[in-house]
This record gives structure tokens, sequence and C-alpha cells, in this order.
């Protein structure tokens, strides 16, 4: 049974495009399972897949950004600990974001938001003399040493846009990977990755989803 999609599978092509619509339109694995009459197993292993995929595309975008770029630092995993406070409670999964005004959206895990480790993730994508927009967290001291413009809009004051002074757009993101991942009830911490980069996949490519990974599964079959 030939798919040029997918090579050595007992899937036909219609019923993958099909799965692969379904994909694209956000459709979890149940949902995808019971409109298909597929097993969920199977469901799961595609869409495993299309996220290795997927990481693989967003990886391949190692080009340097310029311009006016927001950066944020966000946390992901489970709820807050009573007690612990501070930026990333205990147990969280700490993630920088640089997105770049009328443009994309670039994430990268970190193992914490101190300076050595937010400085070279932006010194490696951005380019110098471009105009830097962040909160007021201290990590970010030293942009304008190493040739960027900065802004900073401080949120501790209650001062959340002065102006294009703001990380709207970036915070836009973090809340909508956030709703995203909700669905899944819990992500393991080795899975976490694909799907971080499925979200900045979707928000990337926004319409476009469908036919960008037929045509990539197209030239480059599973």
């Amino acid at each position: 049974m030939k798919n040029k999609y997918f090579v050595k599978s007992h899937i036909t092509e219609p019923k993958f495009r099909k799965i692969l619509r379904y994909f694209s339109c956000d459709f979890d694995a149940s949902q995808c399972a019971q409109l298909t009459k597929l097993t969920r197993k199977t469901i799961n292993k595609l869409y495993h897949k299309f996220r290795i995929r997927i990481y693989q595309i967003e990886e391949n975008q190692s080009g340097k950004i310029h311009g006016e770029i927001e950066v944020d630092e966000s946390y992901f995993g489970a709820r807050r600990v009573r007690g612990k406070r501070g930026r990333g409670a205990l147990g969280k999964v700490p993630v920088i974001g640089l997105l770049k005004r009328n443009g994309k959206v670039f994430t990268q895990i970190i193992e914490n938001c101190k300076r050595r480790e937010l400085m070279p993730v932006i010194k490696g994508k951005v380019i110098e003399e471009s105009t830097i927009y962040t909160d007021g967290w201290k990590s970010y001291d030293g942009l304008v040493l190493n040739g960027y413009k900065h802004y900073r809009i401080h949120h501790h004051e209650n001062e959340f846009a002065r102006g294009k002074n703001h990380v709207n757009g970036i915070e836009s993101f973090w809340s909508y990977t956030k709703r995203r991942l909700l669905k899944f009830n819990g992500i393991r911490k080795d899975k976490f990755l694909l799907h971080l980069k499925e979200s900045q996949f979707r928000w990337n490519n926004r319409k476009n989803i469908y036919k960008l990974l037929l045509e990539n599964f197209r030239e480059k079959p599973l």
C-alpha cells in the first residue's frame, strides 16, 4: 500500500492526510483516534513522528535575527510549590524566548535564568545594534555593553507598556503555549522540548501548518 508521505506504512494516503489535518488543527490524539477509527497507540506514534519533524524544521531556522526583539523567560511544569517564591519555583523548566516584532519567535530551554545562561543565547541569536526589550530582571544587565540598544519595562512597578517599550508579544506567546499544554494534563520532561517546539512552530506559521507539513513530508517522507 503505497504512501508517498510515510514509507512502509499500512496507512493510506487519504487517511494520512486526514490525520495530518486533524493534527494541524490541534486535535489531541484521542480525538483523532475517534475520528479516524484508528487506535490511540497508532495516533500517538504518528503524532510523535510529526513532532520530531517539526523540531527538525524549527532547529534548521538557524539564522540570526535583527531589528526590534522582545526577550523574556518563562517557567513550565507543575504549579508553584507552597513556600517557594521568586523566579522559577522548584521543579519548573526555565525557557528563554526571543520574539522579533512582526516576525517569528525562538525558544530555548536553559538551566536557570542567570546572566551566564541568558547572555550566550541572546548573543548567539541576535545581531549587534538590534533593539532589545526586556523586563527589569537583573540578568539582562550588560546588554548595552554587548552592543545592543536596551529598553526595560518594570513590572514590579505595575508598568506593563510605555509606547514601544513592552514585552507584550513574547508574553502572548507564553500564554498561548501554556494554554495549549494544559490539555495534555502533564507532559514528561523528556517530551517537553518537542511540545515546546511544536508550540513555537504553530505560533510562527499560524494558518499554513497543514500545507507546510504536507509539503515537507512529500519532499522527505517519514
